[in-house]
């Protein structure tokens, strides 16, 4: 079992299907040793967070969902690569968040997935980081994040 596998078992938590795109565009683009992940969405199977932050989705929640689509990113990165235990670095993470317009709370709902990250990662899991407000997200969902991952040969 990979390293990073074990951390996610420890934290009982599993990778989900690879998610299909929901639009004309693919999960992932690899130029050299980077992939180029497009945004993932807080979406597995049934389960689905949708909603403006924090009116209709809390913070913890938002939180959650940020969380949800690291799963499914990390899910596309073992699919492109064969193994999590290839990322070498976790480069850049982008997140939006569909919240409300006095919103301003960016930072601790992006914070799920940063903290993921460097919890499965370590050092390698830090990145640079951008966190925005939207006024709406496809499908309405609660949040949307991309990355850049470079990866070993």
């Amino acid at each position: 079992m990979s390293t990073i596998h074990s951390s996610l078992e420890r934290l009982g938590l599993t990778l989900p299907a690879v998610p299909e795109p929901v639009a004309a565009y693919v999960n992932c683009v690899r130029s050299g040793n980077l992939l180029f992940l497009s945004g993932g969405l807080p979406i597995d199977g049934d389960r689905k967070i949708l909603g403006k932050v924090p009116s209709q989705v809390g913070i913890d929640e938002a939180r959650e969902a940020a969380r949800m689509i690291i799963l499914n990113r990390l899910a596309v990165i073992q699919a492109e690569t064969g193994s999590l235990d290839k990322v070498r670095r976790i480069v850049a993470l982008n997140g939006f968040v569909n919240c409300d317009p006095d919103f301003t709370g960016h930072p601790q709902v992006i914070n799920g997935a940063s903290e993921l990250l460097v919890e499965l990662f370590g050092e390698c899991g830090k990145h640079s980081r951008t966190a925005l407000g939207a006024a709406s997200l496809p499908l309405g969902v609660a949040v949307e994040i991309n990355l850049i991952v470079e990866v070993d040969d």
